[in-house]
């Protein structure tokens, strides 16, 4: 064989070892995503289990799952910047590391307070670990049919998570305890934590300062709005604890846009909110998670309470939307590739709101009755969270991955807050009306396809 042969080989061995060592990292980054993701729906089938052995009620209830939202929220942002100042893997398994823990605490939570605090550190965990995981996926596929395939895994899995915490939620509380809905996140961790330091290279920091003034008022700022959405939905709109919040929440947004035109090095440069793209995307992406948010929420009690349907037999059910999110994500850029993103985004709003309409009419106790509008539903929500999460990064500049990261998941997390709160409000009553929620849910959805048409979105 000739030194140019052995060369060749050489080269071709290497490609393929960078490539497998690639397509692992991407495995292992989007298996965080998926924890993150289910562990902000993975307590709703389990919660009558876990209120009957720690003896909680209904408000301390509600604070397991809004304690996760809060604290995920409120401190993206700042997890985002948190990815870019300082070396994004680093920050990656730093993260991760509290989530694992939390989880572990979670488990073994002896009473109510406990829980909802360790619930609370989750969040924060999760807030640090997701944008630094969407940036190490960017850096490891910077541009082409690599980052797209990268992209449409992404939005498969993250869309598979809400649904998985369901069915997950239901059969383990069912079969092992309610302690194994967080138990399971341990070797999971350790596991994604290994790979990562194995696969994935320490990518240079950007460096420069870190903003802590910025960083104070926006985490305040968003945990405050946060706590303000979720209370008004339980306490009531013009309860003292609600408006206290928001109104504090209002009033470090404004500190916070203070210190931000008076910063050296900001934490969120302004001038990233007049990109029409970006903003556009994010506001999708709000409504996305409003919806999706909202409607896994009402959905597990709409099988149980209306439908007559067991805990594991509501998670079994859904396992259509589950299918349909999944295969969305993971065939989202080949479609894009035949149709362009804009269309295909639009065709996936367009299943989307015609399967919440479909569930609006309750369309009966038969399981058969239920695949139709869950196909639906998976397909639309799975295709369209791959192309709103690409335009949203689309245009990020160098040093930027971890902000842009920060923002998409800042407004999906919100946009789920505000959505759950509007849901709640429109669907009040002894028993919740169930088909106003989904036929609300389907007119944000609707919103959302007037969007993908916007101008701004035009040269995708």
């Amino acid at each position: 064989m000739t030194d140019q042969s052995h060369t060749t080989a050489g080269s071709l061995t290497t490609t393929h070892r960078r490539t497998g060592r690639q397509g692992l990292a991407l495995a292992a980054l989007a298996a965080a995503q998926f924890m993150v993701v289910l562990d902000s729906s993975i307590v709703n089938v389990a919660l009558p289990s876990i209120g009957a052995g720690l003896g909680l009620g209904p408000a301390e209830l509600s604070w397991v799952v809004d304690g996760y939202l809060v604290a995920f929220g409120g401190l993206l942002l700042l997890g985002g910047r948190l990815a870019d100042v300082f070396r994004r893997r680093g920050v990656f398994v730093a993260g991760l590391a509290v989530f694992v823990a939390a989880s572990a605490a979670c488990a073994l939570a002896p009473n109510g307070p406990v829980l909802i605090g360790a619930r609370l550190a989750q969040g924060a965990g999760g807030a640090v670990m997701a944008p630094a995981a969407l940036s190490l996926v960017m850096a490891l596929f910077p541009d082409g049919a690599g980052r797209a395939r990268a992209m449409g895994i992404w939005g498969g899995v993250s869309g598979a998570g809400g649904i998985a915490g369901v069915l997950l939620g239901g059969v383990l509380s069912q079969t092992l305890g309610w302690p194994w809905i967080f138990l399971i996140n341990a070797p999971m961790g350790l596991l994604v934590a290994a790979v990562v330091l194995w696969t994935v290279r320490p990518f240079p920091a950007a460096g420069g300062t870190f903003d802590i003034g910025g960083a104070a008022t926006v985490t305040l700022a968003m945990a405050s709005i946060a706590y303000g959405l979720v209370s008004g939905a339980q306490a009531g709109w013009t309860a003292g604890v609600t408006l206290g919040a928001l109104a504090l929440g209002v009033i470090a947004l404004a500190a916070f846009l203070f210190v931000e035109r008076r910063v050296a090095r900001p934490l969120v440069p302004l001038q990233v909110f007049t990109r029409a793209p970006l903003v556009t995307a994010n506001t999708i992406m709000a409504l996305l998670g409003a919806v999706s948010v909202g409607m896994f929420y009402f959905l597990p009690q709409y099988q149980q309470i209306v439908l007559g349907m067991s805990p594991v037999a509501t998670s079994v059910a859904q396992v259509p939307i589950a299918v349909a999110i999944t295969a969305g994500g993971l065939l989202a850029p080949r479609i894009a590739a035949v149709v362009g993103a804009r269309t295909a985004l639009a065709a996936s709003l367009v299943s989307l709101t015609a399967g919440l309409a479909w569930l609006a009419m309750e369309p009966g106790p038969a399981y058969a009755a239920l695949v139709g509008p869950f196909l639906l539903i998976g397909a639309g929500i799975g295709i369209s969270l791959v192309y709103v999460t690409t335009l949203a990064v689309a245009d990020s500049a160098p040093g930027e991955a971890g902000l842009v990261s920060g923002l998409v998941n800042t407004t999906r997390q919100m946009g789920g807050a505000l959505g759950l709160a509007t849901l709640v409000a429109v669907a009040a009553g002894p028993v919740p009306h169930f088909a106003t929620a989904f036929a609300t849910a389907a007119g944000l959805a609707g919103l959302a396809l007037l969007l993908s048409w916007a101008p701004a979105l035009r040269k995708h």
